[in-house]
């Protein structure tokens, strides 16, 4: 794992969410660019943040320019309590006000190899590139029990290295497919958060953080933009094994 990266850690997951959320509006509010994309995850501790957003930020933060896309997604209907779209849409999306052409969905109910081409292809569209691949202002990952992120499970570490925007992969357990963004573009974004609370993955964060050669087989050991910033941003039980 890089030096470069920033580490984070607050008492709970509340402060966490709270803390993640009064950057994002600081640096959203100090830039002057037309426009802010941002990728969101899907899962617990991101489901506290949209709320903290809807709470404290709906009436603050410039929704015109921001643009909403995900990380990934299920390959389920946009009503799915799997979805992670209509997590987002249920905790915040409803409640800000933010223009309907600025909220970019994963059309989990599509064909899922054709969808992961449609969004790609949007992405491509309305983004910045750098080098080949598209440029995200923030892409926000959570860090699954297994290590994976996005919906880059481990055992598939090659999306890390996928020559497409978007990837179809399946979960390994149940065999569900996911469409995901793959590693050259998550490694292309401007910044990258990750958010990650709670003991069951302090397992994890520790291999990622210290110990290489078994981290080597998890794909979110893999995160490092390579011209962009990576912070952490977890609590004290996710932190609790980082010598």
């Amino acid at each position: 794992m890089s030096s470069s990266v920033e580490v984070k850690i607050y008492p709970n997951p509340k402060k966490v969410v709270k803390r993640l959320a009064k950057l994002l509006s600081e640096m959203i509010s100090a830039t002057s660019q037309h426009r802010f994309d941002i990728a969101l995850s899907g899962g617990k501790t991101p489901g506290l943040l949209f709320e903290v957003i809807a709470e404290k930020y709906a009436g603050i933060l410039p929704w015109d320019r921001i643009h909403l896309w995900w990380g990934d997604e299920r390959c389920v209907p946009p009503g799915s309590s799997e979805s992670n779209f209509k997590l987002a849409y249920d905790t915040f999306i409803s409640k800000i006000g933010i223009p309907e052409n600025n909220v970019h969905r994963i059309f989990g109910e599509e064909n899922p190899e054709g969808e992961a081409v449609r969004y790609s292809a949007e992405i491509s569209r309305q983004l910045n590139m750098r080098g080949q691949w598209p440029v995200f202002d923030l892409i926000i990952l959570g860090l699954g029990d297994d290590g994976h992120t996005a919906s880059i499970f481990p055992y598939q570490t090659e999306l890390m290295d996928a020559g497409t925007i978007c990837a179809v992969s399946e979960h390994p357990l149940t065999g569900q497919k996911r469409i995901t963004l793959t590693g050259k573009v998550l490694n292309n974004a401007n910044r990258v958060f990750f958010l990650a609370t709670g003991e069951k993955k302090a397992l994890r964060i520790s291999e990622i953080m210290n110990d290489d050669e078994a981290a080597k087989l998890l794909p979110a050991y893999y995160i490092a933009p390579e011209n962009g910033e990576l912070i952490w941003f977890i609590d004290e039980a996710a932190a609790a094994l980082i010598a």
